[in-house]
């Protein structure tokens, strides 16, 4: 099978695609795979603001910790927050996502690199892109949806939901207050999502090389369960590498967002805490949850998102 081929049968592009019905399963669907793995965040950001004191070091313990105070509902703190910012935010994402990768690629193709390293650089750039554009949206969202979900924990304040939040971080530091920790913000949601496309696009060419695809010989086309399988692959392997190469920033980033305006550090001196209670290993608090969430979710994501894609494909 030509390598043309095998892309018109595993991509589709942004141009064959129905907007209106895209965006509107689409929200139903990203909603969904949000529903299922939002509990790994809560969990995440809980590992990444324990101070050296705190009881619940381990996933586990945190899990523990949260059915014995509050339930089930104690894993979708901040939920309903996270789901009103998702939708707006998801669509900013995969617009830009989408136009972007389809100009990358064209960008890249006069350099003549291999298909694998042509797809790792298109798609990374559309991944940087997206995540840049996505940011003004979604930044805001997290600062909240974050603080809800360590309320109460190892001190941090108790809110009355994400409007008692709005309105004491409006209070305390104005509009400004939730843009916090902006700067680090973009440092690691722009390259986590350049690295996760990157590795993404890269590894599924050399899968179905591997396999024997996107050469110049003739056979018949892949069936659904194995472009599925390539692409749940290639999600865990994006995952797995955008989790371990992102983790501190994300760790930085987290603990500055959730601060209360008493205890309040710069970055430089919330690196200088990390160091001095856990060494460097400190840095990697909640990679275990953010490995398991990144690829979880990215395989999920992935799979919903070019099922979406085939769903809402325009009939020839």
């Amino acid at each position: 099978m030509a390598a043309s081929s095998l892309g018109q049968t595993t991509e589709i592009n942004w141009d064959k695609l129905d907007k209106t019905k895209f965006y509107v399963a689409g929200a139903g669907v990203f909603t969904g795979v949000t529903v299922a793995l939002y509990p790994m965040s809560v969990i995440k950001t809980r590992l990444q603001v324990a101070t050296k004191d705190t009881v619940e070091k381990s996933a586990s313990s945190v899990i523990r910790g949260i059915l014995k105070t509050d339930g089930v509902p104690g894993l979708y703190r901040g939920f309903g927050t996270v789901v009103t910012g998702a939708i707006p935010t998801r669509i900013i994402f995969l617009t830009a996502l989408e136009t972007t990768k389809a100009a990358a690629f064209k960008m890249v193709e006069p350099f003549k690199f291999s298909e694998p390293s042509q797809a790792a650089l298109a798609n990374g750039i559309a991944g940087m892109s997206a995540s840049l554009c996505s940011q003004a949206v979604f930044v805001p969202i997290d600062v909240i949806s974050q603080k809800l979900m360590v309320q109460g924990y190892s001190g941090h304040e108790k809110y009355n939901g994400g409007l008692d939040v709005a309105r004491k971080i409006i209070r305390t530091d104005g509009i400004r207050g939730f843009y916090r920790g902006f700067g680090l913000s973009v440092m690691t949601y722009s390259p986590s999502s350049a690295v996760w496309w990157a590795s993404y696009g890269s590894s599924q060419r050399v899968i179905w090389r591997l396999l024997g695809q996107g050469t110049d010989r003739e056979g018949a086309a892949p069936s659904e369960s194995t472009i599925m399988l390539v692409q749940a692959t290639g999600g865990i392997i994006a995952g797995a590498t955008a989790s371990c190469i992102t983790t501190p920033l994300d760790t930085i980033k987290t603990r500055l967002q959730v601060m209360s305006l008493e205890r309040r550090s710069s970055a430089r001196q919330v690196v200088k805490s990390l160091i001095k209670d856990d060494g460097w290993t400190g840095f990697y608090r909640g990679l275990g949850p953010r490995f398991f969430s990144m690829s979880a979710w990215g395989t999920t994501m992935i799979l919903a998102y070019e099922y979406l894609k085939r769903l809402c494909a325009k009939d020839e």
